[in-house]
C-alpha cells in the first residue's frame, strides 16, 4: 500500500474505505471486507451514526488494529462535550484513533479544535484534521492553532482541485483528503474523453483512472461503497502510474467549480442537530 508522510512523520495509506451514507449494516461488512482485502485507512464520523459498526466491522476483520488507519469526526454539537473524544472512542472500541477532525466550521468550532490538540498531546489521537475548513475559517484557526493540523478534508475532484487552498496547505504540509472524489456522481466526468482513452490504455475504468489521479495529486482518497465488487475494484489503482503528460491533460479539465455549496443557515442547523447514535 502506498503512504503519504504527514507533517508529524505520521504515515497514512492513500486510499482507504469511506463510510458516509452507509447504514450501519453497510459500513459494517463494507469495513470488515475492505480490510480484508487489503485497505488499511478506515473513514467514518459522528454525523454518520456507524461508529460502533466500524469498529465491529474492524474486529471481524481479522486484521490488528495498529495495522489500521482510523479516521473520524466530531460534530458540531460535540464540540464543548468535554466527554466527546472519550465517548467517540467507545463507540468505536478502541483506546486510540489516528485522525480525528473537527467536521465542520459550526458552533464553538475553536472549543472543537482545543479539544483535538488536548487528544493529541494525550496520546488518544495520533494526528488531527480540519473538515470543510476553507477560506475566512482556515484563515482565522490560522491565528488561532497552538497544533498545526495534519489533514483536511474538503470536495476535490478534477473539475475542482482546490487550487487555491492548496497553497495554504503547501505552507504547513498539511495533506488534503478528498470527498466527492468522483465529481458527486457526475457521468459527464467520469465520461470525459481522457478518462475514457486513459481507461483504454491502462486497462482500467475511467473511475480508477480518476481515484489514480487523487493519490498522483498527493491527495489521500476515501470512495465509500457497499458494494463488495466496488470496493475491491476502487483499490485496484496501485498497479500504473499516470505520465505527467497525462496529469497535465487531467489538469485541463479544473473548472474551479464545486458540487456542494454550504449556507450559513446550514451551518447554524449543523450545530444545533445532534446525531442519535448507535447504542449498541
Amino acid at each position: 500500500m502506498e503512504k503519504v508522510i504527514l507533517n508529524n512523520k505520521l504515515e497514512c495509506p492513500v486510499i482507504g474505505i469511506g463510510t458516509f451514507m452507509l447504514s450501519p449494516a453497510e459500513a459494517q461488512n463494507s469495513v470488515r471486507e475492505a480490510l480484508k482485502m487489503g485497505y488499511s485507512l478506515v473513514d467514518t464520523a459522528n454525523a454518520y451514526v456507524n461508529e460502533r459498526a466500524c469498529g465491529r466491522g474492524m474486529k471481524e476483520s481479522g486484521i490488528r488494529r495498529e495495522d489500521i488507519f482510523l479516521s473520524t469526526k466530531l460534530w458540531p454539537s460535540e464540540y464543548e462535550n468535554e466527554n466527546a473524544v472519550d465517548e467517540t472512542l467507545e463507540r468505536l472500541g478502541t483506546n486510540y484513533i489516528d485522525l480525528l477532525y473537527i467536521h465542520q466550521p459550526a458552533g464553538n468550532w475553536l472549543a472543537g479544535y482545543r479539544q483535538l490538540e488536548k487528544a493529541y498531546k494525550e496520546g488518544k489521537v495520533k494526528a488531527i484534521g480540519i473538515s470543510n475548513f476553507e477560506g475566512k475559517y482556515l484563515e482565522e484557526l490560522q491565528t488561532k492553532w497552538e497544533i498545526v493540523p495534519q489533514f483536511i478534508q474538503v470536495e476535490a475532484h478534477p473539475y475542482f482541485t482546490q487550487s487555491q487552498l492548496r497553497k495554504i496547505l503547501d505552507q504547513y504540509e498539511i495533506r488534503l483528503m478528498s470527498w466527492y472524489p468522483l465529481g458527486h456522481g457526475d457521468k459527464a466526468l467520469l465520461e470525459e474523453p481522457v478518462f475514457i482513452e486513459l481507461a483504454k490504455k491502462y486497462g482500467k475504468t475511467p473511475t480508477q483512472i480518476i481515484l489514480r489521479w487523487h493519490t498522483q495529486m498527493g491527495f489521500v482518497v476515501i470512495p465509500g461503497s457497499k458494494n463488495v465488487e466496488h470496493i475491491k475494484d476502487n483499490l485496484d489503482i496501485l498497479d500504473f502510474k499516470l505520465t505527467e503528460e497525462e496529469m497535465a491533460e487531467i489538469a485541463k479539465l479544473d473548472k474551479g467549480e464545486r458540487y456542494y455549496h454550504r449556507t450559513d443557515a446550514q451551518l447554524a442547523n449543523f450545530a444545533s442537530w445532534k446525531p442519535q447514535f448507535e447504542t449498541r
